[in-house]
């Protein structure tokens, strides 16, 4: 309703009515249209009529004024009043009558203004402005943040302290025991470190830290607050663990050897000591004391030990160059020791080694001359990477001790998830660590060796023929898994890799036990069923089932059909000697075909089963699948792959224990001042590989081997043995791998040049090596295996295998059709095309080969077709028959690459 209808009642002495009547007023109304003073209340005066010039021009007007001047009215109220004045009442929705009557005012009092310290949420803002803070606010909470931080950090920086360097130097040795606990050695503590002064360290070394590390060095307050940020935010978010250290916080990193943990709250104690150590220290006493207690690898604790291990020199005599390079060291030993540390990483192989540590030196070396300490002309002088020397100079460690503490070293390290000794932990050293290790099987293993050397192996006589000729050797307990023995090289201290934990080398047929095994486990494919089912129907194979032992036999898929690769080329598989076994049928039983090493019987065998079942029982048996080749093409049953000495051994053993995997292992216990730290037996485990009756039929087919087959040079007098011989192609690697109920042991016999600083070092043939036309797995090493195992078993009692039941049925024993000419005999005179060099592989696990690989598409072979026969790898063997000619053993005998970490003890979790 418009308000010039509404009528409200009128207020005392007074209202609308009144002022038009123009009656005085008793006082000042709070109405809505208060008459101006000095009106007459005549209509007329609201306008200029020609009277008296109103101090209003309009109605409004007037009202607006008489509201401003009672304290009414619809946008103000007086105080007190409600909605109304004080004169006129309340406004137009009441409140307590003023003096003079209610008035009609619709204005709102203003809320009392709040007096806070922190306005938040803001008094007198509405809506979402209430909640934004205001600059003051901000601001103050800004600076009291920042004062707060500067308060905390005042403190702890006050409470800090500097630490007493002199603790990073008590560290004790580890002692190594034998496995009946008599001493070993003592060795492997931080006692390596020699302290010597800031002058004595050449400004060479001082110059190349401070370029690789900290260019800011003399001038810097001893922290970088950007690095100490970026290794925070890794940290927050899950990363890994990284430091933007100066040389300052890591030379107080190592006097803080009690607390290495990557934690916020160590960083900080880091932080604030190294604020600390940079203001009060002289730069000269921080610099020489972080080259002091720096870890340089090679058990070299400081500059000087550190010139020792890798130069052979006092520190004083370093050149910038051997500075550079020890610079580099610094980054971590582990990855730029150019000796490698694949027992502890697998990546940290001697070659990859090399070049990180070479590209590091490198790049230090043109850093001091851009920062301006090293001149051009004296950076021109090294060119050349400076000459190392090989690793281990301790007297203690020299024969086969040092290979035995790596051993025990890398399964510590390498498990330490479940044995809790890290590097750090072992490098602080006060350890007693109890080995597996049998000292008189370790003597009589190196001596065994050392006999055939002296007795064939002439290096002088026959260089071209004899030199770099290398064995490798283990022995394990089938019952525990122990590892009693091992032989590593000629002496720890003068050959690095070890030989029994890392080789490259092919191991031939010792891989054909494993092929009958999965072929009485789970049977050979059915070519006659449905083919959609085929892959699960299966027939278990007897030991007297029948294969053909023809030479440059084609080999089928289960399915009969041939098999060919990728670019549709046959495979024909050759025999040793290009002998054909039993014409004119050719059959010949698997036991007579392990015993006589006949390729073509297991390759079809392999292919009749299924190469992903030969592979998993591999596997099975304790082999790393790291260590294993190609399972994709048929010679994958030969051998191809590269297990050490210490996984053949194991997996041996496992037919030895009828069929109980138990991975090898070689600490037994770990002990300090405080009691006991590990125990094997808690994570010991026993898997479940073979049946009895597959594990023993192994055996009892294997024992034929030595008793009348490849391997009677490693017979025993008195003693059951089994075991299998194992040669490959080029004539570049030979095996024998055998046991008796109580001990596994295999033994390795390679050419590979012992210079552990080269690149692509290649394995070389051993055609005439020792005076023997040939080398085989029955020569050499079968003999090594015969000599040790008389003196490890001696005092033994003579145990018999179990007896095997019967198992499975014997497949191809049908009369077969008098052979024809075949198109296999005449393919194999097809010309073949020039053999394309195969790429090599890196030290210390390097190439055997420089010949073509079997199944390498850019190479080709010469047996047979272009992809059969011996020349595919790991084919030959036996040593029963003639020696193949160099132009037709030209594959490939070529190991992985991998060293310990694939086929060594230490691929897995277990050493």
């Amino acid at each position: 309703m418009s308000e010039h209808r509404r009528k409200p009642p009128q207020p005392q002495g007074g209202g609308r009515a009144a002022a038009r009547r123009g009656q005085p007023q008793p006082g000042p109304s709070a109405g809505r249209r208060e008459t101006p003073r000095g009106a007459t209340g005549s209509p007329s005066d609201s306008y200029d009529s020609g009277g008296a010039e109103s101090p209003f021009g309009s109605r409004a007007e007037a009202r607006r004024a008489t509201q401003r001047g009672s304290g009414g009215g619809r946008r103000r109220a007086a105080d007190g009043a409600g909605h109304g004045g004080p004169g006129g009442g309340g406004g137009r929705r009441g409140g307590p009558p003023g003096p003079n009557g209610p008035g009609r005012g619709r204005g709102r009092a203003p809320e009392p203004a709040r007096k806070r310290i922190i306005d938040y949420p803001r008094a007198g803002k509405y809506g979402a402005a209430r909640w934004v803070p205001s600059w003051k606010l901000v601001t103050g909470l800004f600076i009291g943040f920042c004062g707060s931080l500067v308060a905390a950090a005042s403190v702890a920086y006050a409470l800090v302290g500097i630490p007493e360097v002199g603790k990073t130097a008590k560290a004790q040795n580890n002692v190594y025991y034998w496995d009946n606990d008599t001493q070993m050695v003592a060795t492997g503590g931080e006692t390596n470190r020699q302290i010597i002064s800031y002058a004595q360290i050449p400004k060479e070394m001082r110059w190349a830290v401070m370029s690789a590390e900290n260019k800011t060095f003399e001038t810097d307050s001893g922290v970088d607050p950007m690095g100490i940020a970026r290794a925070f935010v890794n940290m927050a978010k899950g990363g890994q663990t990284q430091g933007g250290s100066t040389i300052t916080q890591q030379y107080v990193k190592n006097a803080m050897l009690e607390d290495q943990s990557q934690t916020v709250s160590r960083k900080l104690r880091e932080l604030f000591v190294s604020i600390k150590v940079g203001a009060k220290m002289p730069k000269d006493e921080i610099m020489a004391g972080y080259l002091n207690s720096a870890y340089y690898g090679r058990n070299a604790y400081g500059i000087q030990a550190a010139a020792h291990a890798y130069f052979d020199e006092p520190a004083q005599e370093l050149d910038a160059s051997q500075c550079a390079f020890l610079a580099a060291v610094l980054k971590g030993a582990t990855y730029y020791d150019p000796a490698g540390a694949v027992s502890i990483d697998p990546a940290a192989t001697a070659d990859a080694n090399r070049q990180r540590a070479e590209d590091r030196w490198r790049w230090i070396l043109n850093e001091e001359v851009k920062d301006g300490r090293l001149s051009q002309a004296e950076r021109n002088k090294f060119t050349e990477f400076p000459e190392i020397k090989s690793p281990r100079s301790n007297a203690a460690l020299s024969g086969q001790v040092g290979y035995l503490v790596d051993l025990a070293n890398s399964y510590l390290i390498n498990n330490s998830d479940k044995t809790g000794i890290s590097e750090t932990r072992l490098r602080q050293g006060g350890l007693e660590i109890h080995t597996t290790f049998n000292k008189k099987k370790v003597k009589a293993l190196e001596a065994a060796v050392k006999k055939v050397q002296k007795a064939n192996i002439k290096e002088k006589l026959r260089p071209k023929t004899d030199k770099y000729v290398q064995f490798g050797g283990a022995s394990v307990d089938p019952a525990s898994g122990q590892i009693k023995a091992i032989y590593g090289g000629v002496d720890a201290t003068k050959h690095f890799t070890n030989n029994a934990d890392q080789t490259g080398a092919q191991v031939g047929s010792t891989f054909k036990p494993f092929v009958l095994a999965a072929a009485m486990s789970w049977g050979a494919k059915n070519p006659d069923g449905d083919p959609e089912q085929a892959q699960d129907e299966r027939t278990i194979v007897s030991p007297k089932s029948l294969y053909s032992g023809k030479n440059k036999l084609k080999i089928k898929d289960y399915d009969h059909t041939d098999w060919t690769d990728d670019k549709g080329r046959e495979w024909l598989q050759q025999n040793d000697g290009q002998r054909s076994y039993n014409p004119p049928s050719y059959k010949i039983d698997l036991r007579e075909a392990m015993r006589e090493s006949v390729n073509s019987a297991y390759v079809q065998l392999g292919m009749d089963v299924g190469l992903d079942k030969v592979k998993t029982a591999v596997l099975d048996a304790g082999i790393k699948e790291s260590s294993l080749a190609s399972s994709r093409f048929p010679s994958f049953s030969l051998g191809t792959s590269s297990p050490s000495a210490i996984r053949m051994a194991g997996a041996y053993a496992t037919f030895a224990a009828s069929g109980k995997q138990r991975d090898p292992y070689s600490v037994e216990k770990v002990t300090d001042k405080n009691g006991m730290l590990f125990q094997h037996d808690k994570i010991a485990k026993t898997n479940d590989a073979f049946t009895e009756a597959v594990a023993d039929n192994v055996t009892d087919v294997l024992k034929t081997v030595v008793e009348k087959g490849t391997g009677t040079n490693a017979q025993l007098k008195g003693r059951e043995v089994a075991g299998k011989t194992g040669t490959t192609d080029g004539n570049k690697s030979a095996w024998f791998v055998g046991y008796t109920p109580q001990l596994a042991t295999s033994i390795g016999m390679y050419r590979l040049d012992d210079d552990e600083t080269k690149k692509n070092r290649k394995f070389l043939q051993m055609y005439g090596t020792g005076g023997e036309q040939t080398i085989h797995g029955a020569s050499f090493p079968s003999q090594i295996w015969r000599d040790y195992m008389e003196v490890a078993l001696k005092g033994e009692p003579a145990e018999a295998f179990p007896k095997p039941e019967d198992i499975g049925e014997i497949l191809n024993d049908t009369p077969s059709p008098t052979p024809t000419p075949s198109a296999t005999e005449s393919a194999s005179e097809s010309p073949t095309p020039t053999p394309t060099p195969s790429e090599t592989l890196t030290s210390p696990s390097p190439s055997p080969s420089d010949t073509c690989r079997k199944f390498d598409f850019n190479c080709q072979n010469t047996g047979g077709t272009d992809t059969g026969g011996t020349d595919t790898g790991g084919t030959t063997d036996g040593g029963v028959s003639a020696s193949p000619s160099e132009s037709t053993s030209t594959g490939t005998s070529r190991g992985n690459g991998n060293g310990s970490n694939s086929g060594g003890l230490f691929g897995g979790s277990s050493g």
